[in-house]
């Protein structure tokens, strides 16, 4: 299976650019410390969902996509955090994408479950 060509990891591809414009505006100080982890938690996604689909077979693939779900989790997790510290101010289009992610994510896991 060729991840891309799955809406999936194209989303995901969408979410780690709109992230990486984002932080950008972070204080210089968190170059280590919050914007390193937003953006590994954003390319943790795409790059799951390639790895997964890059395995023999659909029970190797769904742990990826377990792992992606993690990374999604940790990501709205640290955006919400960036919110609170008042470096970004909320946005829709993010929060939006975040949960079309979510969506497609489980939705992806249960095609993934019912082909086993």
């Amino acid at each position: 299976m060729d991840h891309k060509e799955l809406n999936v990891w194209k989303t995901a591809m969408d979410l780690v650019e709109k992230i990486y414009s984002l932080s950008s505006e972070f204080p210089d100080n968190e170059i280590y410390g919050l914007t390193s982890q937003i953006r590994r938690s954003a390319v943790s996604i795409p790059s799951n969902i390639a790895e997964g689909a890059g395995r023999k077979g659909n029970k190797e693939f769904l742990q990826f996509v377990f792992i992606a779900l993690g990374s999604l989790a940790e990501l709205e997790t640290q955006y919400l955090i960036a919110i609170r510290l008042k470096y970004v101010r909320k946005d829709k289009e993010i929060m939006n994408l975040i949960s079309k992610q979510r969506q497609l994510l489980l939705g992806f896991r249960n095609h993934l479950k019912n082909k086993l």
